[in-house]
């Protein structure tokens, strides 16, 4: 049940949607037991932004994931996110944050994990 929110300042096309979408789908992997078929991904593009006081392109991920992982693992995953979003949407590694989130309690279905 992971979920993958990416915000950024700049337009992302539906081919570049879709590429980001199969990517992260490949990237979620990293993380033992998660797979595409739980993962939710939702993209806002075009959204008023700043970082380190200039609104050039930037972007954060942030990642929800019920349970846990180790911080290799999230070593390994925000390495394979930056590296999507730097390859599809052209944006410096640098103006990129990738946050995460574990949740004890997840709902699906009408009842809970």
């Amino acid at each position: 049940m992971p979920y993958i929110a990416t915000s950024t300042n700049i337009s992302i096309s539906g081919r570049r949607k879709e590429a980001i979408k199969e990517r992260m789908g490949r990237a979620i992997e990293l993380i033992p037991g998660k797979t595409e078929g739980w993962l939710m991904l939702s993209f806002r593009d075009n959204v008023s932004m700043f970082f380190k006081g200039e609104d050039d392109p930037c972007a954060i991920c942030q990642v929800k994931l019920f349970g846990s992982a180790d911080e290799e693992v999230y070593e390994k995953l925000t390495e394979e996110l930056t590296d999507i979003l730097h390859e599809e949407l052209d944006l410096d590694p640098d103006r990129i944050y990738i946050t995460y989130e574990e949740i004890g309690v997840w709902g699906w279905n009408g009842g809970n994990f």
